[in-house]
């Protein structure tokens, strides 16, 4: 559902209205006055909308969140390991061994809503969230199903999961070397469709830090031409104690050598433990500016009936605040949204920032 330049367009034109500070007057009447403009990002890449368990925030309202807030572009994103339907839990930590079992009903559910109840001024991107990446048989042939039913509709994969320790007390299988291995068919797909692959990969934790960094690493040794990006930085909630330039060089060296690999910044755990302190963020900050082109923004809201516009609100400022301290062309490349606009291949373009 592209509709080039229209919702970037209306972005300039909302700009433009807004006064200058000080009664300075930007050279370019688009452009965007960080002065005067809300920091928060007008793109959430990394949003669930739909719950581990029970019932989801009605699609139509949720959109209603992203309108209210600013945001103009999101990824549509299920949960691809659901709890059981006669569970009463809404979130697996609650519920430490119930099973979560893959599932294609929330990329069914989703479609669905697109279908019927795409918004026009939202761009909406809708996600593959099913694969169970510890066994990739049968991950093709499901996206075939998905193609049926739903042609054209799907055009980004993930979030999916190649390790994740918080759902280890609930059966998760990680993936090891043979699963990647084995993940050729999809990913020779998705190259061919030029989509987007987002995964969850933990680094490691406080015992060590770098436990599963080898996964990830294999997955990019053997699929060098797909386009990944990982959630998080790799951070988790088990990795508070790391080092910034221990995980800066790694995230360097891997940017460095694999160009086709991006970054999320999604979850506020990357701004509890690691970008709100002054020490930490000065050098992150760098980093970021470095590589913003490859860098996407997202909340990792996850759209449970027991949270409302105020929850998806605070998400998206907190996983914003990082966005005040870029410098000018990250702020629009991330925050503006650019190098969302760039992976997928849009022709919308993000403004501008404003030269005094």
């Amino acid at each position: 559902m592209d509709r080039p330049s229209v919702i970037a367009g209306a972005l300039l034109a909302l700009t433009a209205l807004t006064a200058s500070p000080a009664g300075a007057v930007p050279a370019d009447p688009g452009c965007f006055d960080r002065d005067s403009r809300p920091y928060t990002s007008v793109v959430d890449s990394h949003l669930h909308f739909r719950p581990f368990g029970g019932p989801a925030i009605p699609f139509k309202e949720l959109t209603g969140y992203l309108r209210r807030s600013g945001v103009r572009y999101a990824n549509v994103y299920g949960i691809g390991q659901t709890l059981p339907s006669d569970s009463t839990c809404t979130y697996y930590l609650d519920c430490p061994g119930t099973p979560v079992e893959p599932s294609m009903k929330n990329d069914f559910a989703n479609a669905r809503d697109m279908v019927e109840n795409a918004p026009k001024d939202v761009h909406l991107t809708l996600s593959m969230t099913f694969p169970d990446l510890a066994h990739p048989d049968g991950v093709l042939q499901r996206m075939r199903l998905l193609d049926k039913e739903y042609p054209g509709r799907f055009r980004w994969m993930g979030e999916v999961n190649l390790v994740k320790q918080a759902l280890l007390r609930n059966d998760h299988e990680p993936a090891d070397r043979e699963d990647i291995a084995g993940w050729a068919p999809f990913m020779e797909q998705l190259r061919e469709r030029n989509i987007p692959l987002t995964i969850h990969s933990d680094l490691g934790n406080n015992d060590d830090h770098t436990e599963f960094l080898n996964l990830m690493e294999e997955v990019l040794k053997r699929y060098p031409d797909n386009r990944i990006v990982w959630a998080h930085m790799g951070l988790s909630k088990e990795l508070s104690t790391m080092d910034p330039a221990q995980h800066i060089d790694i995230l360097r060296h891997l940017m460095d050598r694999y160009p086709n690999l991006g970054l999320d910044i999604s979850w506020r755990v990357l701004y509890d433990q690691y970008f709100s302190h002054p020490k930490a963020r000065a050098q992150y900050v760098p980093f970021l500016n470095r590589y913003a082109e490859r860098i996407l923004p997202g909340t990792d809201f996850v759209a449970s009936r027991d949270k409302n516009f105020k929850t998806y609100k605070e998400e998206l400022d907190i996983t914003s605040r990082v966005n005040r301290y870029l410098d000018d062309e990250a702020f629009r490349d991330i925050a503006l949204g650019q190098s969302y606009f760039d992976l997928l291949g849009l022709d919308d373009t993000a403004p501008h920032v404003c030269r005094s």
